[in-house]
C-alpha cells in the first residue's frame, strides 16, 4: 500500500493518486505539535519536511520527484482519461516538464519564503528586503504561466497533466497563504482544474487542507 505521509505539499501527491486511481492511505503529520516525537515519521524522512512517501521498500521525499516516480512506475495502471505525463516524444513533453518543476521551483518555492517571514518571523524582521523580493519572483515566474495559458488551456497544452497540479498548488498556497490576487486568466484556469472530480475526492482525504482553505483569506 502507497502511504503518503503529511498534507501540505503531500497535497500535490494525494490528488495525483486520485486522478491516477491508485489505492494509497494518507498518515497525517502534525508538524505543529512537531516531529521529534513522531519517530515513524521521522524514519521515513529525519530532516521533518512532508511529504514523504512509503511505497513498499521505497521511501522518498520532495512532491515534485514523488509525482515523477508514480507516473513512471505506475503510470500503466492509470485509471486516468488521459496520460498524466506526456512520452518524451510527445511535443508537449518539454512543457510538460517545465510547468511541472516550476510549480515549485519557481512559483511555491518562492513565496514559501515570504509567507513564512511574514507569519513566523520577529515583529521587527517581517517586512524585509528578502520576503519582499520573493514576491517578486513569484511574480515573474507566473507570467510563465500567462504566456502558456494565452495559448493553451493547460500547463502542456490541450490535456490536463502532472504539471496542472503542480501549477495549481502554488496558485493555491499563493492565494490562500500569500495573499496574492490571481489575474483573471490565472483564476479561471485555477477554477477549471480545481473543479475537477479528483481534486474534490484528495480535499475530502486531506481534511486539515480542507479545512485550512475554509478559512484563509480570500
Amino acid at each position: 500500500m502507497i502511504t503518503v505521509f503529511g498534507e501540505g505539499r503531500g497535497f500535490r501527491v494525494v490528488w495525483l493518486l486520485e486522478e491516477m486511481g491508485l489505492p494509497y492511505r494518507l498518515r497525517p503529520v502534525d508538524l505543529i505539535a512537531g516531529v521529534e516525537n513522531d519517530p515513524e515519521f521521522l524514519a521515513i524522512n529525519p530532516s521533518g519536511f512532508i511529504p514523504a512517501l512509503r511505497d513498499g521498500d521505497v521511501t522518498m521525499v520532495e512532491s515534485i520527484a514523488i509525482m515523477e516516480y508514480l507516473i513512471a512506475r505506475y503510470g500503466h495502471q492509470s485509471k486516468s482519461e488521459t496520460p498524466l505525463a506526456p512520452t518524451p516524444d510527445d511535443p508537449a513533453f518539454a512543457m510538460y516538464q517545465q510547468f511541472l518543476h516550476l510549480g515549485e521551483a519557481g512559483l511555491a518555492g518562492a513565496m514559501y519564503f515570504s509567507v513564512i517571514t511574514r507569519n513566523l518571523a520577529p515583529e521587527t524582521e517581517r517586512d524585509n528586503w528578502t520576503a519582499r523580493e520573493a514576491v517578486e519572483v513569484f511574480r515573474s515566474r507566473l507570467k510563465l504561466v500567462t504566456r502558456q495559458l494565452e495559448r493553451a488551456p493547460c500547463m502542456a497544452g490541450e490535456a490536463f497533466t502532472a504539471a496542472d497540479i503542480s501549477v495549481t498548488y502554488a496558485l493555491t498556497f499563493a492565494q490562500r497563504a500569500g495573499g496574492f490576487t490571481l489575474g483573471e486568466a490565472e483564476k479561471a484556469y485555477w477554477e477549471r482544474t480545481t473543479g475537477r472530480d479528483a481534486y474534490k475526492r484528495a480535499l475530502n482525504t486531506c481534511t486539515a487542507t480542507k479545512a485550512w482553505l475554509a478559512s484563509a483569506p480570500r
